[in-house]
C-alpha cells in the first residue's frame, strides 16, 4: 500500500515526540502483515520513551514510531503469509522471535535469545498503520471491541503471572493496582482464587481493583500490609504473592506476607538491584520464586480470550480514557497525574 499516514514520531534523542501527517505507510515484507490500527494503548515502556530515559536511550534506533499495544484490521499480507487474510481482526504480540534459537525451538518464543520488541527495536503502533511479522499476529473475535483488543497484550502479562502462580483455591496477594495488576486481580478470580488481596498506595487504583474483583484492598501507605494479610488468611499468610510493581519495599513486604511453602511470582521490573534476606525470604520458608516475562505465544493469549468471554468479567473498568491519537500528550499527562486505568489512543 502506497501513501502517507499520521503518527507519533520520535525523531531525536530528547524528551517529547512529534505529531506527523506525512509518514510513509510501512512496506510489507514477505512474512509480514500490514494492519490498519483501530486502537492503541499506552504502556509503561512508552513512559520511558516519551521523556527519553536512559532505558530508552539504550534501546531505540531513532527516528521511529513507537507504541506496542494495539488492535486493528489486516489490509495487506506478504507473499509468504497464508495463515491470515485481508479483513482479519487482530491484535499484536510485542515480542518478535527469531524462530531459530534454543528457546524458540523449544516453544518458548516469548523468551527468545535474540528477541526484538515492536515499538522498541522495530517501528510501533502509534500511527494509522503498522507492519509486523506474521509470528506476532493474534486473531480476535468479532465480539471483542478494538479498545479491548488493544488491551490483550498487557492483560496477557497479568494473566501469565496468575497462571504461573497456580492460584486456584489459594489466598492470592496481588501487589500493584496499575492496569496490569487490576486485570490480574480479575483474572485470578476467574481462575478460581480463594481470596484476592490487592495492595497499592493509591485509593483510586484500589477502587478499580475492587471493581475488577479483588476481595480485599490494602493501602500500603496507610496500613500494615503483613498484619492485614495475616488477618485475612487466619494467621497463615498468603499462599501466592504476585508482584507487578518491581518496587523493592513491595517485594520485601510481599515475602514477609507469604506463608511457608508459598509461591512468589515476580512480574514487575525493578529499576535497580534488590537486596533480599534469602534465608528468611526463601530458604527457611521453602518458598518457590519464579520470574515471569511477557506472554506465552500463544497459550496466554488463548487464556485471555477465555477469560474475556467469561460472564461477569469485563475490561470496561480498566479503560481510564479514550483519546484521539493526535492528543497523545494529553493521555501521557493524565497518566503522569495519576489517573487510574489504561489510556487508549484512536488513530
Amino acid at each position: 500500500m502506497k501513501g502517507t499516514m499520521c503518527g507519533v514520531y520520535k525523531a531525536k534523542p530528547a524528551p517529547g515526540a512529534e505529531w506527523r501527517t506525512d509518514l510513509p505507510i510501512p512496506e510489507v515484507g514477505k512474512n509480514d502483515v500490514l494492519v490498519k490500527v483501530r486502537a492503541a494503548a499506552i504502556c509503561g515502556t512508552d513512559m520511558h520513551i516519551l521523556p527519553w530515559t536512559p532505558w530508552a536511550a539504550e534501546r531505540l534506533p531513532l527516528p521511529m514510531v513507537f507504541g506496542h499495544e494495539f488492535s486493528g484490521d489486516i489490509v495487506e499480507v506478504g507473499e509468504g503469509v497464508t495463515e491470515y487474510k485481508v479483513g482479519d481482526r487482530v491484535a499484536g504480540e510485542t515480542h518478535i522471535p527469531c524462530n531459530d534459537c534454543y528457546m524458540c525451538r523449544t516453544n518458548r518464543r516469548h523468551n527468545c535469545v535474540n528477541m526484538k520488541i515492536i515499538g522498541v527495536h522495530a517501528p510501533g503502533c502509534f500511527a494509522e498503520y503498522i507492519a509486523f511479522p506474521k509470528d506476532c499476529v493474534y486473531k480476535i473475535a468479532d465480539s471483542v471491541p478494538y479498545e479491548k483488543g488493544a488491551m490483550l497484550e498487557p492483560m496477557g502479562v497479568g494473566v501469565h503471572g496468575v497462571s504461573v502462580g497456580q492460584v486456584k483455591g489459594q489466598n492470592t496477594l496481588v501487589y500493584g493496582a496499575g492496569p496490569i495488576g487490576v486485570m490480574a486481580a480479575g483474572a485470578a478470580k476467574v481462575m478460581g482464587a480463594k481470596k484476592v488481596i490487592c495492595v497499592d498506595v493509591f485509593d483510586a487504583k484500589l477502587e478499580l481493583a475492587k471493581k475488577m474483583g479483588a476481595d480485599v484492598v490494602i493501602n500500603g501507605k496507610n496500613e500494615d500490609v503483613v498484619k492485614r494479610v495475616l488477618e485475612e488468611t487466619d494467621g497463615i499468610g498468603a499462599d501466592v504473592v504476585i508482584d507487578y510493581t518491581g518496587n523493592e519495599q513491595a517485594i520485601r513486604t510481599g515475602f514477609a506476607a507469604l506463608r511457608k511453602n508459598g509461591r512468589f511470582v515476580i512480574v514487575g521490573l525493578p529499576s535497580r538491584d534488590v537486596t533480599l534476606n534469602l534465608s528468611d525470604c526463601i530458604i527457611y520458608k521453602e518458598a518457590t520464586f519464579t520470574g515471569v516475562t511477557g506472554r506465552l505465544m500463544y497459550e496466554t493469549w488463548d487464556e485471555c480470550a477465555q477469560i474475556l468471554a467469561t460472564p461477569g468479567f469485563s475490561l470496561d473498568p480498566v479503560i481510564g480514557g479514550i483519546y484521539p491519537l493526535k492528543d497523545y500528550q494529553k493521555a501521557f499527562d493524565d497518566i503522569i497525574a495519576g489517573k487510574p486505568g489504561k489510556m487508549i489512543l484512536i488513530p
